[in-house]
């Protein structure tokens, strides 16, 4: 067993001291004289959050089983004992060996979510390692990120060394082969990373300069390295069921945010929410075999003594495997006390009999996500929900016995309206009388139904990506009109209205559609002390206001602004599959009002086709 970094003094001063110990359930561990690259993944948030992400669960079986190749974790340090290694001078560390992460050959964190930009810095700086990427030094480690927020790295790209576009079973062999054969021949920093930058899919942002317009777009975007591409195409696994996955998770020491097997059934949406980021880059969909399912299934719930099972994907109810691997699940292991959790499902007959079966009606709540108050504004957004299907499906789960219910709205959507907003009011207000159309005595008791309203960010790679954004005043009057068409419904007391906080918003705005200048912006309010943004107890919106007062950024220029159709984004040099005329179409059909059916009802060109595979050529020889 390793030493730990910490004493035990330190550990008993500290919340929850396991977060940093490691030696958990299924923990790999390798003898350093067979190891020849090691690689630290990191997750920027608290261990109980980084615990819950399944990519980080699949990435650690991945390299672990490479030859010479050894994965161990970091996670951000809480805020105790962020202040204790600063004035100790203790530098971030592995949980597997304890060792130094400024020892190890690559950093790879996963960039899930903006709030946690300031967190990256703080890995970065408590590791030791230079915040500025051109600035490290032979001896530093190769910071790489990937993940959804790396569609738009701009923001971040003076951090990090190389940015991964895409899926990380695909190319990551290709990279460690190209460190290894440079560290053998002697090489630099820098010739390893025009060997990365040769990869397709890794992008090396210092090797490409922004030039802009007196107006602040960007004028030009051009690579300044012969081995950097024009274009960087995101890499994608194209057979689910011929890819790694771990049968043994790690299994967390303390309460993790999702405590349970995760069972990833499909990746990619057929949708096509105008809003949804993830339902573009995500795209083709491509399920996993049933039986490669199955048997992972069986493999995950014994290797970990997990007591629920969680089936992962965007759009769960579009999984044309679905019944056949729900019957399975239910008769395999709800006799022997393992629960079974469906998210993602859309609420038809067929969810709510298998919710019925795997759930305690009296004990859950189901969850729709309407997104939007009127039936107008939800052919804006694409999101094939009627008002008719919505009510229905109430009306079904309250039949069946629920009675509480979560619906999810958006704010400030294009070409909203106050009767779009108001309609809020007034759908929870119809999903409530439906209840009471119940005869009284076979009602469950009241009816409770919480209606939540997150704002709208506009993120790249989707239909919406040109559109305005709401500044947070703008936000926090819509969330008035709607609480005040609350305050008038009949059913008022069984409806429960809350909204998400307005100043993150803006702020996510900023960081998702950034470009290269908001590097400094996030550099600067770490220095001024944020970190921990995501979390209410530590957000500081004044420093983040100073932050971007100090270094010149205009918020209006980044947030309020519509984009013209024809301006340079700053994520135009990547290659999602999906293509610019596609999105510009779908731009053109949201303000039109007009409706693009699912991937399988009819297909709408989006470009993905090119990557060969998926639902795009389902039923074709």
């Amino acid at each position: 067993m390793a030493k730990l970094a910490l004493s035990d003094e330190i550990l008993l001063s500290i919340e929850k001291p396991a977060r940093y110990i490691g030696n958990e359930v299924n923990m790999v561990r390798k003898d350093l004289k067979d190891v020849d690259v090691r690689f630290a993944m990191c997750f920027p948030d608290v261990y109980e959050i980084g615990m819950s992400h399944l990519g980080i669960q699949i990435l650690y079986d991945m390299f672990n089983r490479m030859d010479g190749v050894y994965c161990e974790r970091v996670y951000s340090p809480w805020t105790d004992l962020d202040a204790i290694m600063r004035k100790e001078n203790i530098p971030l560390f592995a949980l597997e060996t304890q060792d130094p992460i400024k020892d190890f050959d690559f950093l790879g964190i996963t960039i899930q979510y903006e709030m946690c930009y300031t967190n990256i810095l703080q890995v970065l700086d408590l590791s030791k390692i230079p915040l500025i990427a051109t600035e490290r030094s032979e001896d530093d480690p190769i910071v790489i990120g990937g993940g959804p927020c790396a569609y738009n790295p701009e923001p971040l790209a003076d951090f990090f060394d190389i940015f991964y576009m895409g899926e990380g079973e695909t190319v990551y062999k290709d990279l460690i082969e190209a460190y290894r054969e440079n560290k053998k021949n002697g090489g630099s920093r820098r010739e390893f990373l025009e060997k990365a930058a040769c990869i397709e899919g890794l992008y090396v942002s210092q090797f490409y300069d922004v030039e802009y317009n007196e107006d602040g777009t960007i004028k030009s975007f051009t690579p300044n390295n012969s081995n950097a591409k024009e274009t960087i195409t995101k890499q994608l696994v194209m057979d689910m069921s011929d890819t790694t996955y771990p049968e043994k998770p790690l299994v967390p020491f303390i309460k993790a945010t999702q405590d349970r097997v995760v069972l990833e059934i499909q990746r990619g949406c057929i949708r096509g929410c105008r809003f949804c980021q993830a339902g573009m880059v995500y795209r083709p969909v491509r399920e996993r075999n049933l039986e490669f399912l199955k048997d992972m299934a069986y493999k995950m719930l014994k290797n970990t003594g997990h007591e629920e099972i969680s089936l992962s994907s965007l759009s769960s109810s579009d999984y044309s495997e679905l019944e056949g691997l729900v019957n399975f699940l239910i008769d395999e292991f709800k006799g022997k006390g393992v629960n079974i959790s469906l998210p993602s499902l859309r609420i038809d007959a067929f969810s709510l009999d298998v919710m019925s079966k795997v759930q305690d009606v009296r004990k859950s709540s189901l969850t729709f996500a309407p997104e939007a108050g009127s039936q107008r504004l939800r052919d804006v957004i694409n999101k094939g929900l009627t008002e008719e299907v919505i009510i229905n499906g109430a009306g079904m789960a309250f039949e069946a016995g629920w009675n509480r219910v979560k619906l999810y709205f958006m704010l400030g959507l294009p070409t909203e309206t106050k009767e779009d907003m108001e309609g809020i009011a007034l759908l929870s207000e119809k999903i409530a009388e439906r209840y009471y159309e119940i005869p009284k005595d076979q009602r469950n008791g009241k009816v409770q139904i919480v209606a939540s309203s997150s704002f709208f960010i506009p993120k790249p790679f989707t239909p919406f990506q040109w559109a305005s954004m709401c500044t947070k005043e703008e936000f926090l009057s819509k969330a008035k009109v709607v609480n005040d068409k609350m305050k008038e419904m009949l059913n008022k007391k069984s409806i429960k209205y809350n909204w998400h906080e307005a100043d993150v918003s803006e702020l996510e705005g900023l960081l998702a559609r950034g470009d290269r200048k908001v590097c400094k912006t996030v550099l600067r309010a770490y220095e001024l002390g944020c970190i921990y943004d995501s979390w209410g107890e530590t957000f500081d919106n004044d420093k983040w206001m100073r932050a971007i007062e100090e270094t010149g950024i205009d918020m209006n220029f980044y947030i309020t602004r519509e984009r013209d159709t024809d301006e340079i984004l700053p994520w135009d040099f990547i290659d999602t599959g999906v293509t610019k005329e596609f999105l510009k179409r779908e731009w053109a059909n949201a303000r039109n009002e007009n409706i693009t059916p699912n991937c399988r009802l009819k297909c709408s060109g989006c470009g993905v086709m090119k990557f060969g595979g998926g639902v795009c050529f389902e039923g074709k020889n």
